[in-house]
């Protein structure tokens, strides 16, 4: 049975992700399949960090635990410093809505609702009326460049249109956190470094991104990287071209097994 640190233990202060010894034990008719075990790793605010590794590595489950969608075997997760593990449900579902914006990768828009009210659906929970709702996803519109495609839908425009869209949604709550899961991963070369500006824009403004991706030039977008492998993080460090840039020649440390590297 799950059970996480005692009450009165604390992440790092300017941590809005930290992760102390995340397990993660799917039970298969094959017997227990260990998909994370044991990972430290701490992201900073205002941080864009790329988690990378192959099929099976661990990084989907890890995405899964940071977004509060499925819950570890064992280990802590401190999201802006609370223990997720210690709030109740609707403490959890109201922090979750308020810090993190998603991003996935087949959009996730729904076909018979306009881009605004796309847009504006996490605020549906919120205490708005729906003017103002839709007054503010017209807002998230013209951020990401679709204001004149307000009363359009979603069949109606291209796939990097439609991504677009869902980064409007994801900002619409104001979050200090960006979850992108494979967000290029439908989309073509061209479409893909237009999406990979605008995340760049948006961690220039101070919003923290995490995605999870398995190809290098996209990685190459953020400014740190963590590679997994069978379910650990073997490798954490700055981007080689940030590196460089840095001046810096230092070949990334080895992580110990089980362990995070040291948050850059």
């Amino acid at each position: 049975m799950y059970e996480p640190s005692p009450v009165g233990r604390s992440a790092p202060a300017d941590a809005v992700i930290h992760v102390e010894g995340l397990t993660k034990t799917y039970v298969t008719a094959a017997g227990p399949f260990p998909a994370l075990k044991g990972v430290d790793l701490s992201i900073s605010h205002g941080e864009y960090v790329a988690i990378m590794g192959p099929s099976g590595s661990g990084k989907s489950t890890f995405m899964n635990l940071l977004g509060c969608l499925d819950t570890p075997t064992a280990g802590d997760y401190y999201l802006v410093g609370r223990n997720v593990a210690h709030m109740a449900n609707d403490e959890l579902a109201t922090l979750r809505n308020r810090t993190i914006g998603f991003v996935f990768q087949g959009f996730n828009l729904l076909p018979r609702m306009s881009l605004q009210d796309n847009v504006a659906l996490p605020l549906v929970y919120s205490h708005l009326d729906r003017e103002t709702r839709r007054r503010r996803a017209r807002e998230m519109l013209a951020k990401v460049g679709l204001d004149s495609y307000a009363d359009s839908f979603p069949a109606r425009i291209s796939g990097g249109q439609q991504q677009r869209v869902a980064i409007a949604r994801a900002l619409i709550n104001s979050p200090s956190l960006i979850l992108a899961d494979e967000p290029t991963g439908n989309l073509d070369s061209h479409t893909s470094e237009e999406i990979m500006a605008l995340f760049g824009q948006l961690n220039d403004e101070g919003i923290t991104v995490v995605l999870v991706t398995h190809e290098h030039d996209i990685a190459d977008h953020a400014k740190r990287q963590v590679r997994f492998l069978d379910g650990l993080i073997v490798s954490d460090a700055l981007t080689p071209v940030r590196a460089e840039a840095a001046g810096s020649t230092t070949a990334t440390a080895p992580v110990t097994a089980g362990q995070g590297a040291p948050a850059c």
